[in-house]
């Protein structure tokens, strides 16, 4: 079954072209929207440079726009804790956010925000190239795809991509009956990145 869930952009093919680094810089220096004004650090990634799993999260947390690392914090830790559950070693995922910069209060982007960034996001996610791409949430899911995906259920996209949506680990902090519930579809979806 393949979804409308699209993996090449008009904007994303120059930035391609740059490779990791010259992505990398370009975020550092991107003004382009009003993000960047409030922003300590851009959040670009956190994990290996060729992942067999890609974890797409909304937005960096007070704790990201302080050390420039995605998934530092709370939801981090429990983010971290799935990837143990995974039985991922750390070359074999990554983390980035739909949006570098921290939205005020840490508020949800706006459709704005996220049209802005979306080049960045899926010249990375070509760069990175890898096997499964997991949304973690509703808002990445908006952010990447065109239509809605069902929660743990795997889907294949144009490219060839195992792609899914998983609860985003802060809404486990605050909802830890969810936990289980996420394991199950983890465990549904293992053989995704354990036969790669």
């Amino acid at each position: 079954m393949s979804k409308n869930c699209n993996t090449s952009a008009v904007g994303s093919d120059e930035l391609i072209k740059l490779g990791i680094e010259g992505i990398t810089a370009t975020i550092l220096e991107c003004k382009s929207c009003p993000l960047h004004e409030n922003a300590t650090n851009k959040v670009i990634i956190r994990g290996s440079e060729r992942p067999k799993v890609l974890f797409i999260g909304e937005a960096p947390g007070k704790n990201e726009d302080e050390n420039g690392i995605p998934f530092c914090g709370r939801a981090g830790k429990v983010l971290d804790e799935l990837i143990d559950h995974m039985a991922l070693e750390e070359d074999e995922y990554a983390m980035i956010n739909t949006v570098k910069c921290r939205p005020p209060n840490n508020r949800k982007p706006t459709q704005n925000e996220l049209r802005t960034c979306r080049p960045f996001l899926l010249a990375q996610i070509a760069l990175l190239d890898p096997d499964v791409i997991i949304l973690l949430g509703n808002t990445a899911e908006q952010a990447f795809c065109v239509s809605s995906l069902k929660w743990g259920e795997a889907v294949i996209t144009q490219e060839g991509k195992h792609l899914m949506k998983l609860y985003h680990p802060a809404a486990l902090l605050y909802r830890r009956t969810l936990m289980r519930q996420q394991k199950e579809m983890i465990d549904k979806n293992k053989k995704l990145w354990q036969k790669i």
